[in-house]
């Protein structure tokens, strides 16, 4: 196992005083996964609220900062960021304590094929602009079509948590050892979806159990949906 490692958020550097600004939804998974990230790093930022469900992202304001129109965007000192992995890799760069990867160069490898298999493996399939085209209106098909795409994922995110406990010695509570990293980042968000979509879990003991550790700390229930100013319940 490895050893464990303080999630202490340290005092601000002056890098860290940088004016943050994200442009969120709150039931979207990748804006989820960023205010995640940015409240582990104890990090201040000034939400702009994107209504994707209303067509609010296609504003021609929106897309001149987002030219594809997907939330998040993280807009630090006027310069706006893109995507959510990408985002969560400059704010690792940027403000490098508490850590979202590993030390070593073989845990990061490991920690980020994590956060691939749900970022390219799902998120993308079940997004709105693929359901409708995929499904229209028909909510069963919908439904269908993302619990296949999550299952297949997930099922791959479980078996790659096992590979690690027995090569690399890692063991939770969290998804990759004892403090959160971005596959916890990624993951909660996921599993919050995928409830929405009544996938059954029951075959994926490890993401559970890292799910349910990190929706115990503060700033993950912060960061969840109901929590946020925008959400619609």
């Amino acid at each position: 196992m490895r050893g464990y490692r303080s999630p202490v958020v340290l005092p601000l550097s002056s890098a860290a005083m940088s004016a943050l600004t994200l442009s969120t939804y709150w039931r979207s998974s990748a804006s989820y996964r960023v205010r995640i990230a940015l409240g582990y790093k104890g990090l201040a930022y000034d939400p702009q609220f994107v209504n994707i469900v209303e067509g609010e992202q296609n504003d021609a304001a929106y897309r001149a900062k987002n030219p594809i129109g997907h939330v998040p965007t993280l807009t630090v000192d006027g310069v706006p960021y893109v995507e959510s992995v990408a985002i969560m890799e400059l704010l690792e760069e940027l403000y490098p304590e508490p850590p979202l990867l590993p030390k070593r160069a073989d845990d990061r490898a490991r920690v980020r094929a994590l956060v691939q298999t749900i970022n390219a493996g799902i998120q993308p399939l079940q997004n709105l602009v693929v359901l409708g085209r995929v499904a229209g209106d028909d909510q069963a098909k919908r439904k269908e079509w993302a619990q296949f795409y999550i299952t297949r994922g997930l099922l791959a995110f479980e078996a790659l948590l096992e590979r690690f406990e027995k090569e690399a010695g890692v063991h939770g509570p969290f998804a990759f050892g004892t403090t959160l990293t971005m596959a916890d980042c990624v993951l909660v968000p996921q599993l919050y979806a995928s409830r929405r979509f009544e996938v059954d879990l029951s075959k994926m003991p490890r993401l559970v159990r890292a799910d349910a550790a990190a929706r115990e700390l503060p700033f993950v229930k912060l960061a969840a949906p109901e929590a946020q100013p925008d959400a619609k319940l």
